[in-house]
């Protein structure tokens, strides 16, 4: 019987490229995606986009409103989301916890269905400093995962699987096109609008431009301005 794996699907380049890589190793997905209290719910359009194209066997969005919470740009419309290029240490675009919360829900499905593999876009490489990127992290949740549920006490293994965590993005993008992926698809926007264009700006869209110019690929991406102007944004 074909295993199955959950995979953590939020829409942008990273998750997409996840999903089609544990397609490749052969894995029977399943697609979870979180309406979480984002700015903007583009991405989960993607993510549908993305789950349909890459034929995963199905694709759920769960409902879990961190809204309350505050604490992030992503959640908090009072909060601007940077644009200068000049973040540093951890910025505020980080959702406190937020892999924890949605690998956990993963966890629970993943139980629920069989599957022993959880896959998520984890990147240490070119990414914004979220401290749940990280290897250890990825790690101690494994661990977790084994002490916590009836699978993994009973000796069936749970792997949580980070497969880009130590890939550039233009690594990863170069990955997802020989598997197929069409980024054109994909939305990882911050402040990307009802139509799933791109600002352009954002500390998510500098990494993704600057990818497909590292990877020597045309930028797919569709952009609220005309990008060919250095000053394009400025406004934004």
């Amino acid at each position: 019987m074909t295993s199955r794996a959950i995979v953590l699907l939020s829409g942008g380049l990273d998750s997409a490229t996840v999903l089609a890589m544990a397609r490749a190793q052969g894995f029977e997905t399943y697609a979870l995606s979180m309406r979480y209290g984002q700015r903007h719910s583009s991405e989960l359009d993607a993510a549908r986009r993305v789950a349909r194209a890459l034929g995963a066997q199905r694709h759920e969005i769960i409902d879990l409103d961190l809204r309350p919470f505050g604490g992030s740009a992503l959640t908090d419309d009072t909060l601007d989301v940077p644009v200068d290029g000049n973040s540093t240490g951890i910025p505020i675009t980080y959702v406190p916890a937020r892999n924890t919360i949605m690998l956990s829900v993963a966890l629970g499905w993943a139980e629920a269905v069989g599957a022993y593999d959880l896959f998520f876009g984890a990147n240490a490489v070119d990414y914004s400093g979220y401290p749940d990127c990280r290897p250890e992290f990825v790690a101690a949740y494994e661990t977790l995962a084994n002490i916590a549920t009836k699978a993994g006490v009973e000796g069936q293994r749970i792997r949580v699987q980070a497969p880009i965590i130590a890939m550039s993005k233009a690594e990863i993008i170069r990955t997802g096109i020989g598997l197929g992926v069409d980024y054109g698809m994909t939305v990882s926007c911050y402040l990307a609008d009802a139509e799933g264009r791109a600002c352009g700006v954002c500390d998510s869209c500098r990494l993704r431009r600057a990818g497909f110019e590292a990877a020597g690929v045309a930028d797919p991406t569709r952009y609220q301005t005309d990008q060919t102007d250095p000053a394009a944004g400025a406004k934004q």
